[in-house]
């Protein structure tokens, strides 16, 4: 059984394209996510990665968004944090807490 996950693009506030992610995100379903996100950098240099509403990430996704590090601004959800820190990525990564945002 696949875990739920829901992906949507956009724009976000500063033009940049956007990936808004819900859900979670593990070996079910990182195909799905990393395909969207493949398609989204095919249509831009720079993407928003919205990860304010995925509560649980696994390696798999940590491993694709290293994949694309130099070409992304994440916005995730404080409870991933601590995963991002210890993987690494935020030295690649601007990164935005979530609950940052006004």
């Amino acid at each position: 059984m696949s875990t739920p996950l829901t992906l949507r693009t956009g724009v976000h506030s500063d033009g940049r394209p956007l990936l808004a992610v819900q859900g979670e995100i593990d070996m079910t379903n990182l195909a799905a996510f990393g395909g969207a996100l493949s398609a989204a950098l095919a249509e831009a240099t720079s993407v928003v990665v919205d990860l304010g509403e995925v509560d649980y990430l696994d390696s798999g996704a940590i491993n694709a968004l290293f994949s694309h590090a130099d070409h992304l601004h994440i916005i995730c959800n404080p409870l991933l944090l601590p995963a991002l820190r210890i993987s690494g990525l935020t030295e690649l990564v601007t990164i935005e807490s979530a609950a940052a945002r006004p």
